[in-house]
């Protein structure tokens, strides 16, 4: 936990970012019936029965003191979608950062064997080279600045039902790019001196 806070307190670089990522699951609704579009002085009008049309998942980096995120939903989340989203990240969002401090919590793909896994083993050890990773400890994915945005995510554009991955993609291409253009950014204010008075009950005692 402290290695997370401590990174959060460090100031802005562009030349070492801190960026967060998560993932979260998502599930696609079909119309079974057609709604009715809304009108003036009549809302949308949608039938309470819908078809799924499949899961997915969802991958958001989140770089909070520049306000930028990226977010993608890909069919899964395999460690084969976690190194090519990193590598997009590395190499299409960063590519003159010197190092990228990344936070994520330690899901079994979150890790450089999975880069590995992917490429071949000079450009998985490139990637590697431009990685400090930092990880939540268990049970501390509220430390994950990723997470916060997600769920803003969910509450702006997923309340609706969205019947393709296709048309998924397109509403989060929308939707990040009306919240990278305000550049809505987060101000952590939780630190180590904090963490070490309110959250005491949970270190060791010597």
């Amino acid at each position: 936990m402290e290695d997370v806070l401590s990174v959060y307190a460090l100031p802005y670089d562009p030349q070492t970012p801190v960026v967060c990522m998560d993932e979260q699951p998502a599930t696609l609704h079909g119309h079974v019936a057609e709604p009715i579009p809304m009108e003036p002085g009549r809302p949308l009008i949608e039938d309470y029965e819908y078809e799924r049309k499949g899961t997915c998942s969802i991958f958001a980096f989140v770089e909070p003191l520049r306000g930028w995120r990226h977010v993608e939903a890909c069919q899964r989340r395999t460690k084969l979608d976690w190194a090519h989203q990193i590598k997009k990240l590395v190499e299409d969002f960063y590519p003159h950062s010197a190092k990228i401090r990344l936070v994520m919590d330690n899901l079994n793909t979150h890790s450089i064997g999975s880069l590995y896994e992917s490429f071949p083993a000079a450009e998985a050890r490139a990637l590697a080279c431009r990685l400090e990773m930092h990880h939540t400890p268990k049970h501390g994915s509220w430390l994950n600045i990723a997470e916060c945005e997600l769920s803003v995510l969910t509450r702006q554009c997923l309340s609706r039902r969205i019947p393709s991955l296709l048309l998924l993609n397109e509403q989060l291409a929308a939707w990040e790019a009306a919240r990278n253009d305000i550049r809505s950014h987060v101000d952590w204010h939780f630190t180590v001196d904090d963490a070490r008075g309110t959250l005491k009950y949970i270190y060791p005692k010597l």
